[in-house]
């Protein structure tokens, strides 16, 4: 059996630090805070008061008012960012073949605010079960799949994948899958997250997972850095057109990126700690080098899953290290997290436009906020602190893990 090439062929974005694909990676370069006070509720009482949330953002801007009304913000996000991805893809919709064209969308917790509202109304209530006609389908994370495939009519692959903080790369390794294999010829993809809500903050606290440092939210994220604390509430989404390269090519569009190989793994360890050996990172990384059938020395950059939790930052790079040898001196290693927060579901899908955004621009972008060197972390690295370089980035790597253990990663190559 012959596999079918996979491309990127249009992107979307809407993210803490931009509204568009443009605003997102123009921000990321120049090294910007996505970081500032909560705006969404009271946190007198909360340890953390601060988060990266979507800025400037009415969905009654980008859809009907009514509709908006039936959609948790993580589906509005998921809409908003694959309207732009399909857009940029510039499709002809009539004399494209629905039935060839999906939909797989990752997030890893679906409606939170929408579910946290429902019950707040019913707890306060009289005890009468008074719910909203749309809170099931607000709430659950499969609807986002849903509504993009019903506003386009594709009537092709249709799901969203559920692994934590892996979710939308779980989506894109899918995605791609599918197409090498030529279930589909094209599949929009991505993922969204809206956890910035009272449950969101409140239920991260609990864990101890994210950064108290309130005194100065812009710097709070600060993957690497000695005096990390936990990582930074992000919310948003990011939408990829995954389309086999032929059909890409019979139609004129233009090519972002092709996607050369992908991995998974599980730590089967721990909830939510990584394994102290870092065994199930190391081998989903070279699962993804396999499949991409590439040595590590074709790498140029890798973007980290870097959240800014003192194990995980560590147990990431030494994996790196152990997969890529002496080669890891000369990678470019960065975190973007540094400037968006954690989007949790979202977030392999804005990093892994933050990859092909490198391929395309030859920047990479930095590992912002970092002030003091950690002595376990090897200072022969180029974790690209501070400020963006400029490279001729031709592969890239991107890697996401989630609670539960779940690790993936994606191997995109730059467009010939």
């Amino acid at each position: 059996m012959s596999f079918k090439r996979v491309v990127i062929t249009g992107l979307g974005a809407i993210t803490p630090i931009g509204n568009t694909v443009r605003a997102y990676w123009d921000n990321l370069a120049a090294g910007k805070s996505g970081a500032a006070p909560i705006t969404r509720f009271d946190t007198t009482m909360f340890k953390t008061k601060f988060a990266c949330e979507v800025k400037n953002f009415d969905a009654a801007n980008y859809m009907d008012r009514k509709e908006a009304r039936k959609l948790d913000p993580f589906a509005q996000y998921a809409m908003v960012a694959a309207d732009e991805a399909i857009g940029d893809a510039a499709f002809d919709l009539e004399k494209t073949d629905r039935d060839r064209v999906g939909v797989i969308w990752g997030s890893g917790i679906g409606g939170l605010l929408t579910f946290q509202e429902e019950v707040r109304s019913f707890a306060l209530g009289d005890g009468t079960p008074r719910f909203n006609p749309f809170f099931i389908p607000k709430m659950i994370p499969d609807l986002s799949a849903g509504h993009i495939s019903i506003k386009y009519g594709f009537r092709g692959p249709n799901y969203v994948t559920v692994s934590a903080c892996a979710s939308s790369t779980n989506a894109l390794y899918d995605a791609y899958t599918y197409l090498k294999l030529g279930k589909a010829d094209v599949i929009v993809s991505g993922g969204s997250e809206a956890a910035v809500c009272i449950a969101g903050v409140g239920g991260f606290n609990a864990l101890k997972a994210l950064s108290e440092r309130n005194d100065s939210p812009e710097t709070a994220s600060r993957p690497y850095d000695k005096d990390r604390d936990g990582f930074v509430l992000g919310e948003g989404g990011g939408a990829l057109i995954l389309e086999e390269y032929e059909h890409a090519k019979r139609r004129g569009a233009k090519i972002y990126a092709e996607i050369i190989g992908g991995g998974m793994s599980a730590d089967a360890y721990h909830i939510t700690a990584p394994h102290p050996d870092g065994h199930g990172i190391i081998k989903v990384m070279e699962y993804a080098l396999a499949e991409a059938g590439i040595a590590p020395t074709e790498v140029d950059y890798i973007n980290t899953h870097g959240t800014s939790t003192p194990l995980g930052d560590i147990g990431e790079i030494r994996a790196i290290q152990k997969v890529f040898g002496d080669h890891a001196y000369h990678l470019n290693i960065s975190s973007t997290k540094s400037m968006t927060g954690h989007l949790l579901g979202a977030a392999g899908a804005i990093e892994s436009i933050a990859c092909i955004m490198a391929l395309h621009e030859g920047i990479v972008p930095p590992t912002i906020n970092h002030f003091a060197s950690d002595p376990d972390l090897d200072p022969r690295l180029n974790l690209t602190f501070n400020t963006s370089q400029k490279r001729d980035v031709r592969v890239a790597l991107s890697n996401t893990f989630g609670f539960g253990g779940h690790n993936f990663s994606i191997i995109l190559k730059k467009a010939e």
